[in-house]
C-alpha cells in the first residue's frame, strides 16, 4: 500500500459517524496494560507505513488497504476507521474522500505511541513446506522475529517465497491487533546462530528425548525473552545439536511423537508465551 501526507488541513471532523464495533476473535495476552488495551481497538483498523503527524493532517490510501476498505468491508466517506505503521504508532479518523484510486484519511487525533511487549521471543526456524502458516502463528502468539535456518539438512528460501511471508506477517498483525510488525530476517546459516546463542540468556532447542519443556521452565531463572530454535524435519545433526548446546542452549523436548517443523514451532512458542505471561502476572 502507498501512502502520501499532506499537511494538516481543517476538515469536518463532526461528520464523521461511528460504526459498529469489529471486535477480536481472540488475542493473546499482553504484559502491558497500555499495549492491551490499544491492541484491543473496535474499529476497523488498516496498515499505513505513514501516518498523519497530527490530529487534522490527511494521508491517501491506496492499494491493498483501499480495496479491503471499500470492496471488502463497504466503508465510505465519513466511516471511522484507525490506521498503524506496525511500529507502534496508532491513530485514529476518518475517511474523508473516496475516488476510484483511493481515498483521504484524516485524522481526528494525535498518534498514539504504544511501546513493544517486554516478552521478545525470537524464532530460528528450518523451514518445512508449510513456511505460510508458521510465519502467520508466529505473529498471533507474540513473536518478535522470525529467522529462516539454513542446516544441512535443509532447504534454501527463495526470495520470492519472503517477499509472500512478509504479506502474510502484514495480514496476520492486522488480524490480531497487533501494533508492533513481526520482524521476518534474511535466511541464516546455522554457523551464524552459535555467537547469538552464546550472547543470549535464554535460548531453547528442541530435540527429541529431551527433558520436557515444562520441567526445563520450572528448574530456570525467570526471564521471559530469548531464543527459539526448530530444526529441520530430519532434525539437526549431531555436531550442530552439539555447538548449539555448548554455546549455551537448552534441549527441550515437546511431547512423546514425532512433530513437522511448524507444530513443534507452535507447540513451543504457546508454551513459552503461556509461561512468559503467568510470570509477569505473579511478579505484578
Amino acid at each position: 500500500m502507498q501512502a502520501v501526507v499532506w499537511g494538516p488541513r481543517l476538515a469536518n471532523l463532526s461528520s464523521c459517524s461511528w460504526r459498529k464495533a469489529f471486535h477480536l476473535r481472540a488475542f493473546s495476552s499482553s504484559t502491558s496494560s497500555d499495549y492491551s488495551n490499544q491492541s484491543r481497538g473496535g474499529l476497523p483498523r488498516f496498515y499505513s507505513h505513514v501516518l498523519p503527524p497530527s490530529k487534522g493532517g490527511v494521508v491517501r490510501v491506496e492499494g491493498d488497504e483501499f480495496w479491503h476498505m471499500t470492496r471488502v468491508l463497504r466503508l465510505s466517506t465519513n466511516d471511522r476507521v484507525e490506521l498503524f505503521n506496525g511500529k507502534g504508532s496508532l491513530i485514529e479518523g476518518c475517511i474523508q474522500r473516496v475516488d476510484h484510486a483511493g481515498l483521504d484519511f484524516v485524522a481526528l487525533e494525535d498518534p498514539k505511541l504504544v511501546s513493544p511487549q517486554t516478552v521478545q521471543w525470537h524464532v530460528f526456524a528450518a523451514f518445512g513446506g508449510r513456511a505460510d502458516w508458521l510465519v502467520e502463528k508466529c505473529t498471533e502468539l507474540g513473536a518478535s522475529s522470525v529467522t529462516p535456518l539454513l542446516t544441512e539438512r535443509s532447504v534454501t528460501i527463495s526470495e520470492n517465497r519472503m517477499d509472500r511471508l512478509q504479506r502474510v506477517i502484514l495480514a496476520a498483525t492486522k488480524q490480531c491487533q497487533r501494533l508492533h510488525e513481526m520482524t521476518l530476517h534474511p535466511p541464516m546459516k546455522i554457523a551464524g546462530l552459535f555467537p547469538i546463542v552464546l550472547q543470549s540468556k535464554f535460548s531453547f532447542v528442541a530435540a527429541a528425548e529431551a527433558i520436557p519443556v515444562i520441567s526445563a521452565l520450572n528448574s530456570s531463572r525467570k526471564e521471559s525473552s530469548g531464543l527459539v530454535i526448530i530444526g529441520p524435519e530430519g532434525d539437526f545433526t549431531e555436531k550442530e545439536m552439539n555447538m548449539m548446546v555448548e554455546a549455551g542452549a537448552i534441549a527441550v523436548g515437546l511431547g512423546p511423537h514425532r512433530l513437522r517443523v511448524e507444530t513443534a514451532t507452535m507447540a513451543l512458542m504457546a508454551t513459552l508465551m503461556l509461561w512468559s505471561d503467568s510470570q509477569e502476572q505473579s511478579t505484578s
